[in-house]
């Protein structure tokens, strides 16, 4: 069998669940996101809406039954996550045809790239508030994500710009000028602001087991709500860094005149929710944001992701977006942390 042959996959795919999880297969259509799985769209012969991930021959299995049983954890605490259907022999992720498969519902709404408004910032906030209350009891995962922005060289860093640059010149990269002048103002915002920054951190931040991927992309979003959280990537991190890299997403940060009402309600809601994270790490998310974006380099040069056109634009986006957003941060970081010190655990204004 062509494993490229997307009709021979889906065939196969047809098989396993049939054999592996007793559902019968009535139409398939190829869902054209992620890069570690190929993930299909199913309906069943009976009418019911699945999604399917197939993972790549070499993933890391045990990694991926942890990032389910996670995801389950939170469903059966009542966060809206699509529900993981057990395989017949009771198992989250089963292996089939050389491969790791896993099935999850369809939940409504859809995955949105446009900026966020406050109502659904709003609403963010309070499911990643229950989520990270209810994650403070999950066992501490294997998995540490990278704390660069809090530890990290900021000379390491800054020399990441001038590899960055060789590497876009290598590529043939279409807008060199512009990278050129975008990573000279980063090796200049590395050096002026990160001790700064770093000096009026708390002492000492809670880690605890988060999602660890609660980005845009992974929420699924109807109207103004929360209706799925998914791809959970399960590892030990800081609350705070989650909620900031959610609260200042570039997306809604350049593009929305509403971006600082949206990063207060999802703060204010979060506390709501999770008021036993210390609020003066709630009130460092602005900062602590800004800090991880200026040690991220994500999307400065793509052909090496081998993306298609569409997902390398969307990526190439995120950057300039990424870039406009360091500096509103900036520019408005003490205005922030003054409204941001005004929240109370309590989840409103003291």
């Amino acid at each position: 069998m062509d494993v490229n042959d997307p009709d021979a996959g889906a065939a196969l795919m047809v098989d396993v669940l049939e054999d592996r999880y007793g559902i019968f297969v009535g139409v398939v259509e190829p869902v054209h996101m992620g890069t570690d799985t190929t993930n299909r769209w199913v309906l069943t012969e009976d009418g019911r809406p699945l999604y399917v991930k197939e993972y790549r021959p070499t993933a890391n299995v045990a990694a991926a039954r942890s990032t389910w049983d996670m995801s389950e954890f939170c469903r059966a605490a009542r966060i809206p996550v699509p529900r993981v259907w057990p395989d017949v022999d009771g198992d989250l992720v089963t292996i089939a045809e050389g491969c790791a498969w896993a099935v999850t519902d369809e939940v409504p709404g859809r995955v949105t790239g446009t900026a966020m408004t406050v109502a659904l910032a709003e609403d963010i906030g309070a499911v990643m508030g229950r989520m990270h209350r209810a994650l403070a009891a999950y066992p501490m995962p294997q998995k540490v994500q990278h704390s660069r922005w809090r530890t990290g060289s900021v000379e390491d860093a800054a020399a990441r710009c001038g590899s960055v640059l060789a590497t876009a010149l290598g590529q043939g990269h279409d807008h060199l000028d512009q990278l050129r002048l975008d990573l000279d103002q980063r090796r200049e915002d590395l050096h002026q602001h990160v001790h700064r920054l770093r000096g009026r951190l708390p002492g000492k931040l809670v880690e605890q087991a988060l999602h660890a991927d609660l980005s845009r992309t992974n929420l699924i979003v109807l109207a103004d709500a929360v209706t799925g959280v998914i791809d959970f990537r399960g590892a030990r991190a800081t609350p705070a860094w989650e909620l900031g890299r959610a609260a200042f997403d570039p997306r809604t940060v350049a593009n929305s005149p509403e971006w600082i009402a949206c990063a207060l309600a999802m703060a204010s809601a979060y506390l709501a929710e999770n008021p036993s994270l210390p609020v003066g790490e709630v009130r460092s998310c602005a900062r602590i944001a800004l800090l991880y974006m200026l040690f991220s380099f994500y999307g400065a040069t793509t052909a090496e992701y081998e993306l298609p056109p569409a997902a390398e634009a969307d990526l190439t986006q995120h950057w300039r977006e990424r870039q406009t957003t360091i500096r509103l941060l900036l520019n408005h970081l003490d205005e922030l942390e003054d409204a941001l010190s005004s929240l109370s655990a309590g989840g409103s204004d003291s």
